[in-house]
């Protein structure tokens, strides 16, 4: 894979970055959008597909994005298709950390050094030149405004935007309703997009963490926690996220 075009993890943490704080926003649930927006780069580089609601290494061979290859890799090594929302709901610690420094050292963000509550060194990052970040929101824009199907990267982008709340950053108000409406049905138009951002939410709302359930005889209740034969016998490793990366301890 060349680097003459962005990965849709960096344009997602581009279009959370705020070109004024520089702080990212809905942070807790971007770093499930990173995870789930390294899949749908992986397939469209021809590397994964889905299957059913799982995701299957079709391509192990390296894409040349070092960050994507140690997805690939760990994808790889599961030995079979894992659950979008088992790999999506895993722990990701340092993800936004990582494309943040990427985005760094190709020069689109920089580092801005301060002080939290005086005492705490952050460190922010604010972007070099926002007119990237316009460009990357005038293609949801023209999706919204002109509702000609997108193409599969935008349409991918549009649904892991709406999947981690960025809906009321990028249109909001009173004002954004209807174009917050309008990128949520543009999930429809990727089918992996889809999967992906569906397991997103999913994982938000704690269904990633609540075991399967054998159907109950009639009359009688179903038994609690039992796991059917199809289920991984380890459920996902749920941890508490904590405040935003965007903010980190300077080194």
């Amino acid at each position: 894979m060349g680097r003459s075009r962005r990965t849709l993890p960096e344009e997602l943490l581009l279009l959370a970055l705020d070109p004024t704080t520089g702080t990212t926003a809905q942070p807790q649930s971007l770093d499930l959008g990173l995870a789930g927006a390294q899949l749908v780069e992986l397939a469209l580089a021809g590397r994964i597909a889905p299957d059913g609601d799982r995701i299957a290494v079709v391509a192990p061979r390296p894409t040349g994005d070092p960050t994507l290859d140690c997805a690939l890799e760990l994808l790889r090594r599961r030995g079979a298709p894992v659950r979008a929302v088992h790999w999506i709901g895993g722990p990701r610690l340092g993800l936004r950390q990582t494309y943040l420094s990427h985005l760094e050292r190709c020069g689109m963000v920089h580092a801005v050094a301060g002080q939290m509550c005086g005492v705490l060194p952050t460190t922010r990052y604010q972007a070099t030149d926002t007119e990237i970040s316009r460009e990357i929101k005038a293609r949801l824009d023209s999706a919204i405004r002109t509702g000609v199907p997108p193409d599969p990267r935008t349409a991918a982008l549009a649904a892991l935007a709406h999947a981690v709340g960025l809906g009321k950053h990028l249109y909001p108000g009173n004002e954004g309703r209807s174009s917050r409406s309008r990128l949520r049905d543009l999930i429809r138009h990727d089918p992996m997009g889809g999967l992906v951002a569906h397991a997103v939410m999913d994982v938000q709302n704690g269904v990633a963490a609540q075991p399967r359930r054998n159907p109950a005889p009639p009359g009688r209740p179903a038994a609690g926690g039992a796991r059917s034969a199809e289920e991984p016998a380890r459920g996902v490793p749920m941890q508490p996220h904590r405040a935003s990366m965007a903010r980190v301890p300077a080194h």
